[in-house]
Formats: structure tokens, sequence, C-alpha cells
């Protein structure tokens, strides 16, 4: 009898670890979280842009961290009609420096929806596509360094997907919960005429040392977290791998 119920209890288990890793055998890595169910875990979604000329990768100027740069791009958003989900989730939106950060998919869940969230997010549902992400964030940022006058071209562009990336968990300095990001990045696809121009400009920009907000890095640059005088953030690790190299940089605003 005790056979048959220490049996019984095995298979459950076995069946429960064997229906677990099949539903999250695309995030794999994200399965420690299990072992500590009710921490306070940060999660975000955001895209990058590659573009570059072998070596040389055009990163802009961050808004949010003066005197650092990083790869085009930003958090993704989610449509009203997540909102269900994510409040089922228990989803607490991270607090909002500015108007344009509404509906970002970046806050707080307990680690034990973690893994829910991630088979979300892979599905693509009910939130922004990355590549209008993508167009809608480089249209802001060129704005933002001082390039207005290519934001018609980059209405235009279309992009190539790269690699997805899940960056953590990992411990966040000073605070005490752990931080996920997903990141997906794409290339530029320069099949038209406004996408050719936008590539040779950006990438002449980045090669002129009179250019404040435009930069180039080489590979090398972006690992030792330097380009000259520059400060190059963290997720540019991403253009050229799947893993970072330094810690984060924290936003001033």
């Amino acid at each position: 009898m005790v056979e048959k119920i220490v049996g019984g209890i095995v298979v459950a288990l076995l069946s429960y670890i064997g229906r677990t890793i099949w539903q999250n055998r695309r995030h794999l890595t994200l399965l420690r979280v299990l072992l500590t169910p009710w921490s306070r875990t940060r999660i975000s979604v955001a895209v990058l842009l590659r573009l570059h000329d072998e070596d040389h990768f055009v990163l802009f100027g961050s808004a949010t961290r003066p005197g650092a740069f990083g790869p085009p791009g930003g958090v993704v958003k989610y449509q009203e009609s997540a909102k269900p989900f994510l409040e089922k989730l228990g989803f607490e939106p991270e607090s909002r420096a500015r108007d344009v950060m509404r509906h970002d998919l970046r806050g707080f869940l307990s680690a034990a929806r973690v893994l829910r969230f991630a088979r979300w997010v892979h599905r693509g549902a009910d939130r922004e596509p990355a590549t209008e992400c993508l167009r809608r964030e480089l249209v802001e940022e060129l704005g933002e360094v001082g390039h207005e006058e290519l934001v018609p071209l980059a209405r235009e562009v279309s992009f190539r997907p790269v690699r997805k990336v899940i960056d953590g968990p990992m411990k966040v300095a000073g605070e005490s919960y752990r931080q996920i990001r997903f990141f997906e990045v794409y290339d530029l696809v320069a099949d038209k005429p406004a996408a050719e121009e936008l590539r040779a400009t950006l990438l002449a920009l980045a090669a002129n040392p009179d250019e404040d907000h435009v930069i180039g890095a080489n590979r090398r640059e972006i690992a030792r977290g330097r380009a000259d005088r520059h400060v190059v953030l963290p997720q540019s690790a991403f253009l050229t791998g799947d893993r970072r190299l330094r810690e984060d940089i924290e936003p001033v605003a």
C-alpha cells in the first residue's frame, strides 16, 4: 500500500516536472525562478536596432543616462486588451517618469508568474509588434539626438530579426529584487532608397568626430564599455552576442 502511494507521488512529481519543462522549453534559463516563487522580480520587454558596417556599430546618446550611448530602441508597449491578463498576473507597472512611458512592458511580478509572462511574450499577443516598436522608438530617438531631418526616412524602413535574448534573472545592486529583461534585436533592411540613405547617413554621423549624439563603437569597445571618452551601455553587447558583459547603469530620469 505504502509503495503504491509513494510510486504514485513519484509519477505525479515526474509528470509535473516533465510538463513544466515542456511548457517552458523556450525559457529553460528561467526555471530557477521557481526556487523562490514569492520573490519580487522586475521584468521588461525591449527591442534593439543593430545598424553596423562590419565592426562599426551605430549607438545613440541616451536621454536618461547623459554621457552614455547605446543602440536605438526601447520598451515594447502592451495593448488595452492585455490589461486583464496582466492584472491577473499581478503585474505592477514601474512608476513613469514621462507620459510617453505609459503602457510600457516594464514593471514587477512575483517570480512564480514569470514563466507564464514569458510564454505570453513569446506568443506576441496583445502587445505592440516588435517592428512597430522599433520604428516608433527610432523616430523618437532621432529627434532626441538632434536629427529630426531623418524621421521621414525612418518611417519607411523595415527590419529583419537577428536574435532574441533573455537577460537574467540577475541581482540588482542595492535592491531586494531580481531582474529579467527580454530583448529582440533587429537589423535595418536596406531594400529601398530611403533605408539605404538612412543607413549611410547614420554610419557617416557615427564616424564624424564632431558629432555629439551619435557614435560608432567596435566589438572590443562594446565589451570594455568605453568608446574613446564615451560610456557604452551594457545592452550594446546584445548587438554582437547573447550575453551581457557588465552591470546596468542606472537612469537619472
